[in-house]
C-alpha cells in the first residue's frame, strides 16, 4: 500500500520541469522537483519511476524521497519545494551577568599548578563557583570568543 501519491497537474509539471532545466535556484529545490517528477502518478505522466530508481538515479536515501512525498500531500508544492525550517528553540545558558563573571574569571590568576585558563578549567570553574549549574567548554569558547578576551594570557586585562 502506498502512504504519499504524488498526483501533479499539468501546470505543475510545467513549472517543474522549468525549474530543474533553466534558471538559478538551489540544489536542494532542484532534486525535490525532480523526485516529484520522477514520482508522479498522474494522467500526463508516460514513465513513473519506483523510489528505488530515483534514488540510484539523484544518489539520495529513500528517506528523502519519502520526505518530500508526504510534505507534498500534506503541505502543497511550495513546502515540498522549499523544505521545512526547523522549529526547536534553544534555551540560552549564558545571560551578561554570567559572560561578565566568566570574562572577570578568565583575567585573574589561574589555579596553582596552570599557567593559564583553559576552557575545560574554566567552565568547572564556574560551576564551582555557582555562577551557573552546568555549561560545556564550548559554550564558554563562544563566550569568550564574542567578548574577544584571552584566557589569561600576560597582555590581556
Amino acid at each position: 500500500m502506498k502512504k504519499y501519491v504524488v498526483t501533479l497537474t499539468d501546470d505543475e509539471r510545467k513549472m517543474l520541469g522549468g525549474l530543474t532545466s533553466k534558471g538559478k535556484h538551489k540544489s536542494q529545490k532542484i532534486l525535490n522537483s525532480l523526485i516529484l517528477l520522477g514520482c508522479d502518478e498522474g494522467a500526463n505522466q508516460k514513465n513513473r519511476l519506483t523510489n528505488d530508481e530515483i534514488s540510484r538515479a539523484l544518489h539520495i536515501s529513500m528517506k528523502k524521497i519519502d520526505r518530500v512525498k508526504k510534505r507534498f500531500v500534506t503541505q502543497g508544492l511550495d513546502a515540498a519545494l522549499g523544505g521545512t525550517k526547523g522549529t526547536r528553540i534553544y534555551e540560552k545558558k549564558a545571560d551578561g551577568d554570567f559572560e561578565a563573571h566568566l570574562v572577570a574569571l578568565s583575567c585573574g590568576e589561574p589555579p596553582p599548578g596552570f599557567t593559564r585558563w583553559s576552557l575545560r578549567l574554566l567552565a568547572d570553574k564556574v560551576v564551582e563557583l555557582n555562577y551557573i549549574d552546568s555549561i560545556s567548554h564550548e559554550t564558554v569558547r563562544r563566550v569568550l570568543k564574542k567578548t574577544k578576551s584571552s584566557l589569561g594570557d600576560k597582555g590581556a586585562g
